[in-house]
């Protein structure tokens, strides 16, 4: 339903009352807010990280994919990006268990039951980052092994749009 003239002009005002940062240190502050976890970030490398580790590792990355052209470039720097992303995970979690540890021991004293327990929201969080970078990276690696397959004579069909409805008890969402 469309905002009414009312709502947007209240709007309008309510916007001239922001009180976002002020200073030259709290806007670069606020400039990483998005960058807090680094798992939506849009810098593949963030700080604290080794740009050397990155670069190694895309070289070898892509290296292995080959890709020709600008296209496929693209697409294998998105690998690249999503595969790093999805290292970056792994230590994350191992930070999430690291930290629970330290505050208690399970019945078998590993500690790992209380972590997650105590964290769960935070690995549920995880998982659903996890399984979006992971679409995202076969959805490149599979258009980027589409066009070098296309590229190289084969008889390579368009990508197929799939239409899905999710339903709830029966009733869609």
């Amino acid at each position: 339903m469309p905002n009414s003239a009312a709502q947007l002009e209240a709007n309008k005002q309510n916007a001239l009352k922001s009180t976002g940062p002020k200073t030259s240190a709290g806007k670069a502050i606020s400039r990483m807010n998005a960058v807090a976890h680094g798992l939506l970030s849009s810098q593949t490398i963030l700080p604290g990280e080794d740009k050397r580790k990155l670069t190694d590792f895309g070289d070898r990355l892509r290296s292995s994919l080959s890709p020709e052209g600008e296209l496929e470039s693209l697409l294998a720097d998105r690998v690249i990006s999503c595969a790093w992303r999805l290292r970056r995970l792994g230590l994350i979690e191992s930070d999430v268990f690291q930290e629970g540890m330290e505050y208690g021991d399970d019945a078998k004293g590993s500690g790992w039951g209380y972590s997650f327990g105590r964290e769960k929201d935070s690995f549920a969080n995880l998982s659903r980052y996890e399984a979006g970078i992971e679409r995202g990276l076969y959805r490149a690696l599979h258009e980027l092994q589409r066009l070098q397959a296309e590229r190289k004579g084969g008889n390579v069909p368009p990508p197929m749009v799939v239409d899905v409805e999710v339903s709830h008890n029966g009733q869609a969402a």
